[in-house]
């Protein structure tokens, strides 16, 4: 959540960032005012309980003194009674409060573009050249058919659309980036590796902002008020909720491989075909925790951390910093990477890094002790270290030889017995 401090204090400023991310002037000024309302409330009970407790001492000295206190106690009744009342508007206004703060979201960096949509995106830089070879490069679903990688009809007899199944040498590749990020990620880049519940509850879904805003794109069991993770963000940053961290210790990398689970709801229409989108898929994720001095520097070192793992495959991307009408509800600033696949004809997001500043932590109670002992609220960041289904993608088509083999990246060949190229299924 936002600060409502930020609300209250400076409300043009903040409803104008706000505006930035198509948020309405009318949620804002709701937030305002419902604060405003509590922090009343909490006057008048305050100014009420401490005339209950002057009249509650006079009326002791009364008694003593024999008086009549018949109508000094009925005040005190009624000053209870409206106290009990406040007590009431007052629960109201703050679960009020809450629900507005949890709708709207983190204030957008000042040096990210404006803009409604990822239309307004900028291309911050591109990793390699593409040059299209002399044979037509398929797309990956007809090359991962030559290879015997997928099998797309059963998955969807075993449950539904968008449900994969990745079959012999397309599932020794996937486990083998798998291996390889993680590797790479705890021996080079300082990660500390975690393997975190696939299902969460609906305070840890709250807590990194999947809820309430996105409850129909994620699959829950009403049985046990589970919630499938949509990501391993949900799960890791999760893992310090409530907890108060040493500033010494910061920041803290934890990395997780993790199945993920979307029902995309909100998705009709885009690109499903093949492993492009589906509901189930794997993916490493990197989340920093970070001292607020830091977390926009940080942000950078996450993102040449992803683009490592494009680097060492060897795949041309680029890296494209997102307008404030196409980051994420938490992120205040956001990269996204994206390979070339060159069978599809389009770029393919494989990662997402953003800085979250203080926005998750607010909603986790996530702090740390500074050296003067105050506790403070951390940054929380994350980004993918990186998705696989278009990685896959990617990886098939930019390493597709013309015989129909795809070779394989030097960096994936221990975890591959050695093997040097996917070969196609004998005919």
């Amino acid at each position: 959540m936002i600060d409502i401090k930020k609300i209250r204090d400076d409300f043009e400023a903040t409803a104008a960032s706000l505006a930035r991310r198509v948020v309405e002037l009318e949620i804002v000024a709701k937030a305002r005012d419902l604060d405003a309302q509590r922090r009343r409330l909490i006057a008048e009970t305050e100014d009420l309980k401490a005339k209950r407790n002057a009249a509650s001492k006079a009326i002791g000295l009364a008694v003593k003194q024999g008086g009549d206190v018949a109508a000094a106690k009925d005040e005190v009744r009624k000053i209870g009674d409206r106290i009990q009342e406040i007590d009431r508007e007052l629960a109201i206004a703050e679960t009020s409060l809450r629900e507005t703060l949890l709708s709207i979201p983190n204030l957008p960096a000042p040096e990210i573009p404006t803009g409604p949509d990822s239309s307004t995106n900028v291309v911050v830089r591109t990793h390699g050249e593409w040059h299209d070879p002399s044979f037509k490069i398929p797309d990956h679903i007809e090359i991962g058919a030559k290879l015997g990688l997928f099998d797309f009809p059963r998955g969807v007899k075993l449950t539904g659309t968008g449900f994969p199944i990745i079959l012999g040498q397309g599932a020794k590749l996937q486990r083998a980036l798998i291996q390889y990020m993680l590797d790479l990620h705890c021996q080079k880049q300082g990660y500390t590796e975690m393997l975190p519940p696939f299902v969460v509850n609906t305070a840890s879904m709250t807590g990194t902002g999947q809820l309430p805003k996105f409850a129909e794109d994620l699959y829950h069991s009403n049985a046990d008020d589970f919630w499938l993770i949509p990501t391993a963000e949900v799960p890791v940053t999760n893992y310090y909720r409530d907890d108060i961290l040493d500033a010494k210790s910061l920041p803290v990398k934890l990395t997780a491989y993790t199945p993920c689970f979307r029902r995309e709801a909100g998705s009709a229409g885009k690109m499903t075909r093949g492993l492009l989108r589906v509901h189930q898929f794997d993916k490493v994720e990197m989340v920093n925790f970070v001292h607020p001095s830091t977390s926009f520097a940080q942000l950078e070192i996450l993102v040449g951390e992803a683009e490592e793992v494009l680097q060492n495959l060897g795949l041309h991307y680029r890296v494209l910093m997102l307008s404030s009408g196409d980051m994420g509800f938490s992120a205040a600033k956001c990269y996204d990477l994206e390979l070339w696949a060159p069978g599809e004809q389009q770029w393919l997001e494989v990662s997402s890094c953003s800085c979250f500043t203080d926005y998750q932590a607010r909603r986790l109670n996530c702090r740390f002790r500074d050296a003067d002992g105050k506790t403070k609220l951390v940054h929380t960041l994350n980004g993918s270290g990186v998705a696989l289904p278009r990685l896959m993608v990617a990886l098939l088509e930019q390493h597709l030889n013309e015989d129909g083999s795809v070779t394989i990246p030097e960096v994936l060949r221990p975890y591959m017995g050695g093997a040097e190229r996917l070969e196609p299924l004998a005919k």
